[in-house]
Parts: structure tokens; sequence; C-alpha cells
């Protein structure tokens, strides 16, 4: 992978800059900044040395030229981070001089989730090199991504882009042990890659979530109405039978009658789930025995919530890991989505070792899949 190290001089050029901006809007104005102050070494440093920028980022999914979806806010609020102005260009054909400038939203251009040849060499016209810095785009075959490096004389990735690369390689390669992963969330069949990838490099691996489920109903327990995905049993199964012992499923759990935050939070000390009730949430003796198994660990990988966070009666269980996860002096890598909005809903976001900018990027990358958006830069 070529890094700012492999650019050469840069000074008096333009550089196209695929950022990931693609962050929450409230009102019109950025709430959560994350993901622009990670760009922020690479474009400081290209600055630095001399380099003008156009930066190019999607937000959101537009149905052609949304207003809503606009990067105006984002390249004010990027102008007052770096104390300069940042224009933003509204077409492709128009951009303005200017040391830092920002094209509209990539995805208002029709042809950019589909690797447009025409619209990639469109970007290339646009710079003397390229560097993409977009880890939650990195695995994504889009123009901006990939297509456009044919188009300029030369390429790398930014700083945030070889960090992540280099921190979730290096939790399989040569982690602190024991190597701790936690993975939660919904589905399976969605983290089925990962669970296979750490049941082969992992000390311990800890399930939560709804994805618990199909685990359990794999085993012969019922699940009563939990979340439980049908395509995720079989999976489930196989991967019990290749543990080996590391894997662990809860212990208790928090039941609800329905998905909401009125509902009563109820705990109940068995494995099988009553009909009428749902899992909700781990129970408080699962917490105390996953706490444990973190606070002993030398690396922590962190990907899922442990049940229905958002909902204050199931959020302890999530609670109980992102504390454990923070207090530990292991080096802790959190694979972004929302984990990083529990962190950052219980005030410890700024606890951990690496924060992941992308979920879906850091499953592909450690399940040993090729990122299109690396694999250009190789």
């Amino acid at each position: 992978m070529r890094t700012l190290d492999d650019l050469g001089a840069v000074e008096g050029l333009r550089g196209l800059v695929r950022v990931d901006f693609n962050v929450p809007l409230a009102d019109g104005a950025v709430s959560d900044d994350a993901r622009i102050r990670a760009a922020l070494p690479t474009i400081e440093e290209l600055r630095g040395r001399g380099a003008r920028l156009l930066l190019v980022s999607h937000l959101g999914r537009p149905k052609e030229r949304e207003p809503k979806y606009s990067l105006a806010p984002v390249a004010a609020y990027l102008a007052d981070l770096l104390g300069v102005e940042v224009g933003l260009a509204t077409d492709l054909d128009s951009v303005p001089d200017g040391d830092v400038v920002m094209l509209e939203n990539i995805r208002y251009e029709p042809g950019e989730t589909k690797n447009d040849p025409a619209l990639s060499a469109r970007l290339g016209a646009l710079a003397d090199f390229y560097v993409n810095d977009a880890f939650g785009a990195a695995h994504r075959a889009h123009a901006s991504t990939v297509g456009v490096v044919a188009h300029v004389g030369t390429s790398a990735a930014g700083r945030l882009l070889q960090r992540e690369v280099e921190t979730l390689t290096g939790i399989l390669a040569d982690p602190g042990r024991p190597l701790v992963a936690i993975v939660g969330g919904a589905k399976v069949t969605d983290k089925i890659g990962v669970i296979d990838a750490f049941l082969k490099v992992a000390d311990t691996i800890l399930i939560g979530g709804a994805m618990s489920y199909p685990f359990f109903r794999s085993q012969g327990h019922a699940v009563g109405g939990s979340l439980c995905e049908a395509e995720g049993v079989e999976p489930a199964a196989r991967a019990l039978a290749q543990a080996g012992g590391k894997l662990r499923l809860p212990v208790d759990h928090v039941l609800g009658a329905e998905f909401s935050a009125d509902t009563e939070a109820i705990g109940h000390d068995e494995i099988d789930v009553p009909d009428g009730l749902m899992g909700l949430d781990i129970g408080p003796r699962t917490a105390a025995l996953y706490a444990a198994e973190i606070a002993s660990a030398g690396t922590v990988f962190w990907n899922g919530p442990m049940g229905a966070f958002e909902l204050p009666p199931f959020a302890a269980g999530t609670r109980a890991v992102a504390e454990a996860v923070a207090a530990t002096d292991a080096v802790t890598v959190v694979g972004g989505g929302d984990s990083a909005a529990a962190l950052a809903q219980f005030g410890l976001d700024d606890r951990i070792t690496h924060m992941s900018t992308g979920g879906g990027a850091s499953l592909q990358l450690l399940e040993g899949k090729t990122l299109p958006g690396l694999e250009v830069l190789s």
C-alpha cells in the first residue's frame, strides 16, 4: 500500500483527496464531527507540504440532487476547523481555485457508485495526484475510490486509511495476548466471516445482542419472541462446532414483552426464553463474566452492541461491556457503527486505542477480503 511517504514533492500541485465526511447533520449543521477530525492529519500534512486540495466525499444516499444531502454545511464546518476558506464546487466543470475546495456530494453524480469510466476520468483531470483517506468507503468500487486512480499521475493512502489498515491487520497478525473479540449486533450472517477469522486467532470470542439467538436455537433452546435470524442458525451451529470452547454465549438475559422503552425489563436466569417475551439485553451475570474476560485481555476487538442499548431499560449490558473496554489496559479496537455510538452515548469514546471509521470496511478487512480501494493503491 502506497502512503503519503511515497508521493514525493507535492508543492504547488493539486491533490484530489477522497475523505469520508458522511457525517450526521441536525437542523442543517454537523452534529458529530468525528470523521471530519479523523481526516485532519492528512489534510494538514498535505497543506504543510504545499499542496492545494480538492476534497471529495459522499453524504447519505441521495436520489438525484436532494438539497438535504448537500455538503455545504460540512464545508463550512471544515473551514472553521482549519481556519481557512473552504470553497464548494457545485459542478465538476466549474471548480473554483483555492487552497482547499470541496466537491459537492459525489453521489449527486449518477456514475459514482457504478465506477463509471467517464466520471473517473473527469475526476482525475481535476488533480495532479490522488489520496484516499476514506476507509469507510474503501470496500466500495466507486469512481472516487477506484476508477479515478487510473487517471492521475500518483496515488497513495492517507494517514487515516494507513492507520486503519495497520491497526486492524495487526490485531490478527501479532496481537497482545489474550486476544478477546466481542461480536454483537443483530445478524449472524453479517458477522460470520469475522467470527470465522477470530476463531483462528482469538483466545476468546464473546457473543451478544440478537445474534445470540441463532446460536441458542442451533443448540435446541427456545428463543421466545426474540429476534432470531433463520439464515443464521446453520452458520452459528458450524461456528460452535469449530470453536473448541473459545466461543462464549450469554448465560442470562434481560427480557421484554416488546421492543419499546416503555416495556418492563425482566431479568431471566435461564437460557430458554419463554413465549411472549424477547431477549433485549444480556443479563448481569453475563455482563460480569464478559467484563472479567475483557479485564484480563492483552488486545480487545469490539463490533456490535450486547442488546437494544438505545432503549434505556436495556442498555446495561452494552454499558457494562463499554465500561470494561474503556477501563482495560489492553489495546482496544472498536469496529465503528453501533459500538462507537454506544461508547459516545456513555461518554467513553475518548478511552479507546483505535476507533475505526468504517464498520463494513473493518469487518471485510478482518475477514481477509480484498478492499477495492486498497487494492488500487498497492
